[in-house]
């Protein structure tokens, strides 16, 4: 019987055994791992990734699940699939010739379960399928406080009205990393261009202290920068407006017409 966990959220691995493709994994989040995997081995048309469409079938080897939070999973997911960009696995080695991709994700996850803030988490690892389940290390065997666990589970939502909203693949905008420290963004700590044409995602802090550094030596002193140069179009940007843009302090100002120029006050 499928063990029922409420408010699910995810982070899972992917292994591919269409005699083609077979080997390739996937990482990717979800609030509901039935479904997910549903739509995976249907196609992108039906929810799934680009990556895994057409190329089924798909297992859904394990899930790592127990985050507080959708944030804190998604962190998570960014991690295992840029383990060379998280500051955090530095000490990891990377991926040599003869070790398969496979075993090389589940040497990450072995790792990951072992650092902060991951090792203080109250974190499950459910193995889904038997067929491909491996023992963990001696020396890399998760932390007492995480469970591993076998067998199906199904996701129930609790009062979160916002579970919904995520059930696929981490979207462009949860996934966005700083183009100055290349680290992840939060949406409530990101910045980006005037021109939305323009690729820009950054810090608040980072571009700021861009900004101050090209700025003269005047201006290093300050806090607050007045102006400076996007780091990717070479646009000249006031800070002003790029915290009006993102809905700061300035959010409420808006341009004045010029009947209200013409007008003088009583």
């Amino acid at each position: 019987m499928a063990e029922v966990v409420e408010n699910f959220y995810g982070v899972y691995l992917l292994f591919c055994e269409n005699p083609k493709f077979r080997g390739r994994t996937y990482i990717g989040f979800t609030v509901n791992p039935n479904r997910r995997i549903k739509q995976h081995n249907k196609g992108v048309k039906s929810g799934g990734a680009w990556r895994t469409s057409n190329k089924g079938p798909w297992v859904m080897v394990l899930v790592v699940h127990g985050f507080p939070n959708e944030i804190s999973a998604l962190r998570f997911e960014w991690a295992w699939q840029n383990p060379q960009k998280s500051r955090r696995l530095n000490n990891l080695s990377k991926k040599n010739s003869k070790e398969k991709k496979y075993d090389y994700c589940l040497r990450i996850l072995s790792e990951m379960l072992l650092v902060g803030p991951w090792n203080k988490l109250p974190l499950t690892v459910r193995w889904l399928s038997a067929k491909y389940m491996k023992e963990f290390s001696p020396n890399r065997h998760p932390p007492i406080h995480m469970p591993i666990t076998y067998g199906h589970v199904v996701s129930k939502k609790v009062n979160n009205h916002n579970s919904e909203k995520r059930d696929c693949d981490s979207k462009l905008s949860d996934l966005e990393t700083c183009g100055i420290c290349r680290q992840l963004v939060d949406e409530d700590d990101k910045l980006t261009c005037l021109d939305n044409a323009c690729s820009l995602v950054a810090h608040v802090i980072c571009l700021a202290k861009r900004f101050l550094s090209k700025g003269d030596s005047s201006t290093l002193s300050n806090i607050i920068p007045v102006d400076g140069e996007c780091p990717e179009c070479g646009e000249q940007l006031l800070w002003g407006d790029l915290i009006r843009k993102r809905n700061g302090c300035y959010a409420d100002l808006v341009p004045a017409d010029e009947s209200d120029l013409d007008e003088g006050s009583d």
